[in-house]
């Protein structure tokens, strides 16, 4: 059995404790993740008698190199993907067939339900995502490499480094940076952040140049055979203030106190709340207003969350960001992230690069 075979087993058992038949996947990422497709515009029914991919005539080639133990229905061209969907689930004869809520639109969900009223419809959500939190060995392997590749741009980007050029020739450069690495692309939109503006979390690159500002927070993250890596770090470049040496540190307390506290049994609520509380204590707790962390896969945001909502037991294999901030408007902002892998005793930091204050500071 393939390991894509293994995860459509797995999927069928959760979908019959859901009281359903067969579950129709129509998320691109989920698809891929049970499959191995990399291609887009293509629902998988999984279950029934056999598993089946529904796609389109630009596949049928890629379908048979990444898919050969599946069954493929290639719709007509004059047929659109939903409408093609109804036939094939009529020929299945299903009875009950569990629906992805949140990647569907409500006009396919109106559709089906209206074209297959003997069909009764259960709108599931998180199936293929619960499933995807733990990592096998080969998949920690490709987020290892996608880290590789984005710390290796970053030790080019930041001996490089001209405080002459804007915020978006520097995050183009990384991103090229990351391509010359091996990647294939981009995690997320590559975010340099200078002064200031480094106290937006998701700040978007500007035309403006960054010589003057003491600090840039760079947040990039590179993807490699589908799998991503996510890292933050801040590059100073003047003179260290008393307040900017507070702050880094407190960052760089949280972040420590909490990857320490990695292991299986705590909960993401748990963990959050270590880093959360070291920024409280140091009176900075009202600039700290997003989660502590995520998964991270072939999604750069996955299963599961470092964040006060998150009861649920931290388990082996999953990959999660350790992701404390300080955003202080009008002066800039400090955050620090590394990939930690969950393992049976405890953790492991997948990252590297420097993250003391002392190797901050660039020339």
């Amino acid at each position: 059995m393939t390991r894509f075979a293994g995860r459509r087993a797995r999927l069928t058992k959760l979908v019959k404790k859901q009281g359903a038949e067969a579950v129709l996947v129509s998320n691109p990422t989920n698809v891929s993740y049970l499959s191995g497709f990399t291609g887009d515009d293509s629902f998988l029914l999984v279950g029934g008698q056999e598993s089946l991919m529904i796609s389109d005539f630009r596949y049928v080639v890629q379908l048979k190199e990444e898919c050969p133990d599946l069954k493929a229905h290639i719709r007509p061209r004059s047929t659109l993907l939903a409408d093609e969907t109804v036939k094939v689930i009529k020929s299945a004869r299903l009875r009950r067939l569990a629906i992805e809520g949140d990647s569907l639109t409500v006009a396919t969900l109106g559709l089906w339900a209206s074209e297959l009223p003997k069909v009764s419809l259960l709108i599931t959500s998180g199936l293929v995502e619960e499933l995807r939190q733990i990592k096998d060995k080969q998949e920690i392997d490709e987020i290892r490499q996608a880290v590789g590749y984005a710390e290796r741009a970053f030790a080019t980007f930041r001996a490089n480094l001209s405080l002459t050029r804007t915020e978006k020739e520097l995050a183009d450069e990384l991103d090229h940076q990351m391509r010359l690495a091996g990647a294939v692309a981009s995690s997320f939109p590559t975010i340099v952040a200078a002064g200031p503006r480094a106290a937006l979390p998701h700040a978007r690159p500007t035309d403006e140049p960054v010589d003057g500002a003491n600090l840039l927070l760079v947040d990039w993250g590179a993807s490699g055979r589908g799998y991503k890596s996510d890292l933050t770090r801040v590059l100073l470049t003047g003179r260290i203030s008393p307040k900017l040496e507070r702050v880094y540190g407190v960052v760089l307390q949280a972040q420590q106190q909490a990857i320490a506290a990695v292991a299986p049994g705590k909960t993401g609520q748990e963990i959050d709340s270590i880093g959360r509380g070291v920024i409280a204590d140091a009176g900075f707790g009202k600039y700290f207003g997003h989660g502590l962390g995520h998964g991270i896969g072939l999604n750069v945001h996955e299963l599961p969350r470092l964040s006060e909502l998150n009861e649920k037991p931290l388990e082996p294999g999953m990959v999660v960001t350790v992701e404390p901030g300080i955003y202080l408007p009008g002066w800039g902002g400090v955050r620090i992230e590394d990939d930690v892998l969950v393992t049976r005793r405890g953790h492991e930091v997948l990252t590297s690069c420097p993250r003391q204050l002392a190797e901050a500071v660039v020339q």
